[in-house]
């Protein structure tokens, strides 16, 4: 293989295999690997605009038979520390959410036993009905066909009735690696990946928009990797003409901290800054298809993070008021609002505010900006 040939086949748009992502992700320099994906990037965005979002990423549950190993936020039922989040606590963090200039809730949890469709049905209707404008992107893959499981139905009828309770789009949670090797050692109790993708393909069909994820950087081989670029874009290929389909991909580190795939598997996170700018880059080179590709600054902090945005990244995610799941295996990094704009700046881009469709906000009038820089701390 020839690095040249095939960066010049990637910056037409054209597939690459597996075989040749690796060859590439092993073998090319960071430059070239960096120009190729800026190229990319400018032909889907061109311009000089990153965009970020203000959202919040609450709980349904921390209760979760799906015991994954990479995960320090999950309990198991009967816990003394389990819980499930009441309508009183939501109407708390959305009227918190709203006044800090957002208007997205990610809401997600564990695979809880008895918990089924009526239960996020009815927090949907409920919470659509008291917040009218409230964007409710929600659960994910393995929720959905956990619930599926539960009711004995489709992917496809599980979604058509969470949209018809107020689901405006699904995140892409739940992805790890694609490749059910890997799946079944550190994440048995969820859906394999060809379930992921099959829900996703189901989601499509309704018109939903989605987003893409990868966390890397445990047991997975670069092979592993490469097929899981191979398979999201393949199933974006598949989605109806008018849907949008994948509208972002987010790789992401794996976090090690005090973990069981850390104890148990010998797992650490050794994911240099080079070797993420150059995921991000190769994430461009494999995905021609998906548009928006985010930058995870809370797993990489500010400094990898803005060098993304050389290499292919478009998007600087979520100042999130709130999460839970990955800082509770070592992620530390915050960002306010002022602090992620300042960022993007010192990068030499303009930051814009999005929604989770992509579509531009201005700036909310009356920011609580001082109650704003108090929920959350910028960490250089």
């Amino acid at each position: 293989m020839i690095i040249s040939q095939l960066l010049q086949r990637a910056l037409h748009l054209e597939w690459l295999t597996p075989e040749e992502g690796v060859f590439l992700f092993e073998n090319a320099p960071t430059t070239q690997l960096m120009y190729v994906g800026n190229a990319m990037r400018q032909h889907h965005v061109p311009g000089n605009t990153v965009t970020w979002i203000i959202d919040r990423n609450s709980n349904t549950t921390n209760v979760c038979i799906a015991n994954c190993k990479f995960c320090n936020f999950y309990r198991r039922p009967g816990h003394e520390e389990s819980y499930i989040t009441t309508m009183e606590e939501y109407r708390v963090k959305i009227e918190e959410t709203f006044r800090l200039g957002g208007e997205q809730l990610l809401l997600q949890g564990g695979h809880h036993p008895d918990l089924g469709l009526k239960f996020y049905a009815d927090i949907f209707r409920q919470l659509k009905f008291e917040y009218p404008n409230l964007k409710l992107h929600a659960l994910g893959p393995p929720e959905i066909a956990h619930i599926a499981k539960l009711e004995g139905m489709s992917h496809f009828d599980v979604l058509s009735a969470l949209k018809d309770a107020g689901l405006d789009s699904l995140p892409g949670a739940g992805a790890e690696i694609l490749d059910d090797r890997v799946r079944r050692l550190i994440s048995k109790g969820k859906c394999g990946g060809q379930e992921w993708l099959d829900v996703m393909r189901a989601a499509h069909k309704l018109h939903l928009t989605t987003s893409a994820t990868m966390m890397f950087g445990h047991i997975e081989t670069n092979l592993e990797r490469m097929q899981h670029f191979a398979d999201l874009r393949q199933v974006q290929s598949e989605k109806p003409a008018d849907a949008k389909g994948f509208l972002a991909f987010i790789p992401w580190p794996f976090q090690d901290e005090d973990t069981i795939l850390r104890k148990i598997k010998r797992a650490r996170n050794a994911v240099t800054g080079d070797e993420y700018v150059r995921m991000i880059a190769m994430s461009r080179i494999m995905l021609p298809n998906i548009v928006n590709i985010q930058a995870s600054w809370l797993t990489v902090g500010k400094q990898v993070a803005q060098v993304c945005l050389h290499a292919g990244a478009n998007d600087f995610g979520s100042i999130m008021i709130e999460e839970n799941v990955v800082s509770a295996a070592g992620a530390r990094f915050r960002f306010t609002a002022d602090g992620i704009q300042a960022a993007i700046r010192e990068a030499g881009f303009v930051p814009q505010l999005r929604n989770q469709q992509y579509e531009f906000r201005d700036l909310p009038q009356g920011m609580a900006q001082q109650e704003l820089n108090r929920a959350t701390m910028l960490v250089d």
